[in-house]
């Protein structure tokens, strides 16, 4: 095997012997298969404080890793030898797993013919990408067996289960990732597998155990429980294979030592269970002694080997897995029945078999068993879970932190209750039914799944649910409460009393209605689905579940859309993508295309692009993504309704608590509350980034919205009025970050009197935005988190005929689209500004666009056009007698003859406008005139001059507070006095004209105008 992470990172034929590219090729092997950024990559090997040259080393380490990947490549993969010697243990058990062989041979031939690629490191955006087949690489064989390991399990396989568990504990030769130093990510990955290490050795244990291996367990688990002085799990498997060699005094005195440490070190007491082992062994419970199990025909059986008739859904010592209950695996006379239908005809022949097997099997591991007082229910099998969803795919993450939490982890005890909590729709059900079937062993007396609402989607009461759960657990006592709610609550402690039972509570409504439930099941565990966070459940562990990445999604819809979604990766993309990446809604989508065989994805795609009829589309049969949306919002009050209606309508993908308040036409403090009722009835998201919350909505929740706002009888109107009603808004607060990000670049807001452009309708009182609060001391990160929702009302006011607002909103922006060159959004939003004012006969608006678009065509070069718009501006200011704004027209285009090298005509521009601009009190007009002349003066050789100008420039720019002009100005002065003797003759040309704005060249007619960025 050439590459290897299960103990210390190797790499076959010749590992590097550097410790840090040693670090790097591990870095990318528990990442295989993935683009690992650089900026990971540099973090994990150097830390917080990385050397200047570290990209540059990180791609030498990365060239020595391609040369010695190259080095061993032809010498074989050592794959073959491996998968083969899987496929030969397969075919020893071929009625149990010949499915498994023929996948193994299918993956043997596909790894032959991509030996080819075999251990690439490839370059990929943003980062790198190690490409490593599985026979090559000890990892995912570990995985494999693993999972293999566990499905022989649950089949009730156990040699053949403790065969593959053993064979992947092989593969480890110490710590993982051992031998070289680790960062976050590769600390993170060791704690993982070592962890995954102990699961497998427990799990492989258990199956000992339950083969009768006692003797040979007993000095193993004395050296591991020597090893995990606080582990209880090998503690109590050590009590019980010691009590069955006939060591029962060895036994105590292993859980003395246990409780001495436990309290000693942390201050807790051994766990309920592991007392309760202690209590049996304690009374020489005749339960503890291990029986070989029996099949239906009475014969014995001490291996648990395929074929013998044992079925092993029933609770059964360690570990009752509901993988045979779901999936129906039976067997009778050395035949093996697979599937639902074989499950269904096994319960229906062998219920008394069943029964009995129940009895006998709860004793064979023992240590989990609980004898205890049951006298409300009959004796039965234990109660087990529906089938996992079909093609459940991703949720890595989520189920190994379910399962830590539900398993408990080093000095953390299991967690009582996990809380599963998401939007409808997103697979809360799913992943509560896959991580319930991935601990079931820890749940002898079964595991039981309720819905707590009934067929028409309502919930059901505390009582009902608990009466309807007394029924689910065999309590058919005539005549049993089912309305009082104390009396059922009392019923369910007594029936659950003792029973290491885990319940699955699906759909809950609200706290009120499980809190009875929880307190009744002391003794279990418990998995809880709900749309809304049952934040108030004391002691409970959070799950809250998003869209599937995007991965994933893809990986879903090819797993339920068959070969014709694997077809077109392109359009696979596209529908995970417009599907929210929504786990039901690509299983609509996936079904429907599976319902029409004569459709493609691509053209299944194209029917999803239309928001208004997404929703239609993404229906077939009884799965109605509509539907599964709407019950959330069906399900909140009016209020909250019409607030999920009208937050759609926001501009921008996510938005503050003043855009909430605006759309919702009240004060923020009301408009904050509502939107986190929202988020906590799971129909809006909440995103923070430590300083400021932003709200938004999934895709497919925003289209459900929007298609409510369109089915009311007055959309129309509401629409119009609530784009009036932020567009004043957004223009109230874009002026005041104007001013604080550009000071004095508007004029007209600057001076006494300010004329103003036909202003809207004041807001109602009480909703005038508090700029100052809102904006802050940082008006620019305003602008860029409001840009988006800025450039979109600009759109909106101008196709709702609201003109004045369609011009003050984009001039409003200009500054910051000048500061940051966004010169496409400039474009448009002034484009529909002009066409604004000219459909308003508004003169002076005309003026100002045509202005601000003159300065848009400089800072792009095209000369011609900026001329046109600069004479055409001074001509309709003059119209409305506007002097100030002939200036500036003035100033805009000695700025082109400057740039042309007509210094003497644009010497006169200058000074005509810096006249009318000391006379009107313009100090932005004044500097931008000063500053010119100064140019002027230094491509002349006037150097003094130059100097003389730019210190009076700089006085007006720093009383006008405009810190970026002030700043620019001391740059340009800098330049004059310090090395210009020594430039380069090139470097003379080049002349910074605005802040962050560069004129190179002047000898020709048209030079070119560089932007350097904002200063």
């Amino acid at each position: 095997m050439r590459f290897r992470v299960l103990g210390p990172v190797s790499l076959s034929p010749r590992t590097p012997s550097a410790a840090k590219p040693r670090a790097l090729l591990a870095t990318l092997l528990v990442h295989a298969g993935e683009v690992v950024p650089v900026h990971s990559l540099i973090d994990e090997l150097w830390g917080t404080e990385p050397p200047r040259t570290a990209t540059t080393t990180l791609q030498v380490y990365v060239s020595q890793l391609r040369k010695v990947l190259a080095d061993g490549r032809d010498e074989g993969d050592g794959g073959d030898g491996i998968d083969k010697r899987d496929a030969r243990r397969n075919e020893q058990h071929i009625d149990a797993r010949r499915s498994d062989a023929r996948r193994n041979e299918l993956r043997i031939d596909a790894r032959r013919r991509d030996r080819g690629s075999a251990g690439e490191l490839l370059t990929r955006a943003p980062g790198y990408l190690l490409q490593v087949p599985e026979g090559e690489f000890d990892l995912p064989r570990f995985e494999r067996l693993r999972t293999e390991g566990r499905t022989a399990y649950q089949e009730g396989d156990f040699g053949h289960a403790s065969r593959l568990l053993h064979d992947a504990l092989a593969l480890w030769t110490g710590p993982a990732l051992s031998g070289i130093p680790h960062g976050v990510r590769l600390e993170s990955a060791a704690i993982r597998l070592d962890e995954l290490r102990m699961e497998v050795l427990e799990q492989r244990i258990i199956a000992d155990l339950r083969l009768g291996r006692h003797q040979e367990l007993a000095g193993e688990l004395l050296a591991l429980a020597n090893e995990h002085p606080l582990r209880e799990t090998l503690h109590a498997h050590l009590m019980v294979a010691l009590y069955r060699t006939g060591r029962g005094s060895d036994a105590l005195r292993v859980y003395g030592k246990l409780r001495r440490s436990l309290v000693e070190e942390l201050g807790v007491e051994p766990s309920p269970a592991l007392a309760r082992l202690h209590e049996r062994v304690l009374r020489r419970d005749p339960s503890l002694d291990w029986q070989p199990l029996r099949d239906t025909a009475g014969t014995s059986t001490a291996t648990g080997t395929p074929g013998t008739g044992i079925r092993t859904g029933a609770a059964t010592g360690t570990g009752a897995d509901p993988g045979t209950s779901a999936n129906g695996a039976g067997r009778d006379g050395g035949s093996t029945a697979r599937g639902p239908e074989a499950s269904r005809r096994a319960t229906a022949q062998a219920t008394h078999t069943e029964q009995t097997a129940h009895t006998e099997q709860a004793r064979q591991a023992g240590h989990t068993g609980q004898e205890g007082d049951r006298p409300l229910l009959a004796p039965g099998p234990a109660p087990v879970l529906p089938a996992v969803t079909p093609g459940f795919v991703g949720r890595h993450e989520e189920l190994a932190r379910g399962e830590r939490a539900l398993r408990g982890s080093a000095g953390r005890r299991p967690v009582r209750v996990l809380a599963v909590s998401g939007s409808a729709g997103v697979g809360k059900t799913s992943l509560a039914l896959q991580l319930a079937h991935r601990v079931a062993d820890l749940f002898p007396d079964g595991q039981l799944m309720m819905r707590l609402r009934g067929p028409q989607g309502r919930p059901l009461s505390a009582a009902q649910a608990g009466a309807t759960l007394l029924r689910r657990l065999g309590d058919d006592t005539p005549g049993a409460p089912s309305t009082d709610p104390e009396e059922v609550t009392d019923r369910l402690r007594r029936a659950l009393h003792g029973r290491r039972l885990l319940l699955v509570l699906d759909d809950a409504a609200s706290v009120e209605q499980i809190r009875p439930l929880l307190q009744a099941a002391a003794d279990c565990a418990v998995i809880l689905t709900s749309r809304r966070s049952a934040a108030a459940l004391d002691g409970a562990e959070h799950l809250l579940l998003d869209a599937v990445r995007p991965d994933e999604a893809v990986e879903l819809l090819l797993a339920a859309g068959g070969e014709r979604m694997a077809q077109d990766p392109v359009a696979v993309a596209e529908i995970a993508r417009l599907c929210g990446c929504f786990p039901l809604a690509l299983r609509v989508a996936a079904a429907a295309l599976t319902a029409r065989p004569h459709t493609t994805p691509a053209a299944l795609a194209g029917r999803l692009r239309d928001e208004r009829t997404r929703l239609g589309v993404l229906r077939e049969g009884d799965l109605d993504l509509r539907s599964s949306l709407m019950t959330g919002y069906q399900e909140v009050g009016p209020a909250l309704q019409r607030a999920f209606r009208l937050l759609s309508l926001a501009p921008a993908p996510d938005f503050g608590v003043w855009t909430a308040a605006a759309l919702l036409d009240t004060d923020r403090s009301v408009a904050e509350e509502t939107a986190e009722e929202l988020v906590r009835a799971q129909l809006l998201e909440a995103r923070t980034d430590g300083h400021t919350v932003r709200y938004a909505f999934h895709s497919l929740l925003r289209v459900l919205a929007t298609d409510l706002v369109d089915g009311e009888a007055d959309s129309a109107r509401t629409r119009r009025d609530t784009v009036e009603r932020l567009g004043r808004t957004y223009a109230a607060l874009a002026r005041h970050a104007d001013r604080r990000l550009t000071p004095g670049r508007d004029w007209r807001t600057s001076l006494e009197p300010a004329p103003t452009p036909a202003p809207a309708p004041p807001a109602p009182t009480g909703m005038e935005p508090d700029a100052e609060r809102i904006v802050g001391a940082n008006p620019l990160r305003w602008f860029r988190e409001e840009a988006t929702g800025l450039v979109e009302m600009v759109r909106q006011t101008h196709a709702a005929g609201l003109w004045p607002l369609v011009w003050q909103l984009a001039g409003a922006a200009e500054g910051y689209f000048h500061a940051c060159a966004a010169w496409e959004d400039w474009e448009e939003t002034h484009r529909l500004a002009l066409d604004a004012a000219l459909r308003a006969g508004d003169t002076e608006a005309e003026a100002v666009i045509r202005y601000s678009l003159g300065d848009l065509a400089w800072q792009r070069r095209e000369a011609d056009r900026a001329v046109r718009h600069y004479t055409d501006a001074q001509h309709a200011f003059k119209l409305a007698g506007d002097r100030i704004g002939a200036a500036r027209c003035r100033i805009g285009v000695a700025d082109i003859l400057l740039g042309q090298g007509r210094l003497e005509a644009a010497a006169r521009r200058y000074g005509r406008a810096l006249a009318l601009c000391s006379a009107g009190g313009d100090s932005r007009g004044v500097v931008a005139a000063l500053n010119g002349l100064a140019l002027v003066n230094l491509r002349q050789g006037r150097k003094e001059a130059a100097m003389r100008q730019l210190a009076q420039c700089r006085r007006a720019a720093e009383r006008l507070g405009d810190r970026r002009w002030a700043e620019y100005i001391r740059r340009t002065a800098a330049r004059l006095t310090s090395d210009a003797p020594r430039r380069p003759a090139h470097a003379a040309h080049a002349v910074e004209v605005r802040p962050g704005m560069w004129l190179i060249g002047t000898a020709a007619p048209a030079p070119a105008l560089s932007r350097a960025g904002a200063a």
